[in-house]
């Protein structure tokens, strides 16, 4: 398993326009979350222009069909997604070496 960032880049009247489709992309997100691929998301405030979703899954594919099944890309809000994968190097599921020790 590897871990892949989605950037989403939203349309300037995102903000007015989201309320439309808000339950049925976090009822989507969710199912991702249940899954296990969806570890993170939100979308990034002042200014409102971004959102990261952070998976770990098989292979990139998992995360572009997310992305291509979001209500939100489907309904036109996201202008722009870029899925980069992403190389964890603290926290995640697998410690990368042994807590500090107390004097």
């Amino acid at each position: 398993m590897a871990y892949y960032a989605l950037v989403y880049e939203v349309v300037s009247d995102y903000l007015a326009r989201r309320t439309a489709f808000r339950d049925q992309h976090l009822r989507y997100a969710g199912e991702a979350h249940t899954r296990g691929e969806l570890l993170l998301g939100g979308a990034f405030a002042d200014p409102a222009d971004r959102a990261l979703l952070v998976f770990r899954a098989k292979d990139k594919s998992v995360v572009e069909d997310f992305a291509r099944n979001d209500p939100y890309v489907i309904n036109g809000l996201i202008a722009r997604w870029e899925v980069r994968p992403w190389t964890v190097v603290i926290g995640g599921t697998e410690p990368t070496a042994a807590p500090p020790q107390g004097p």
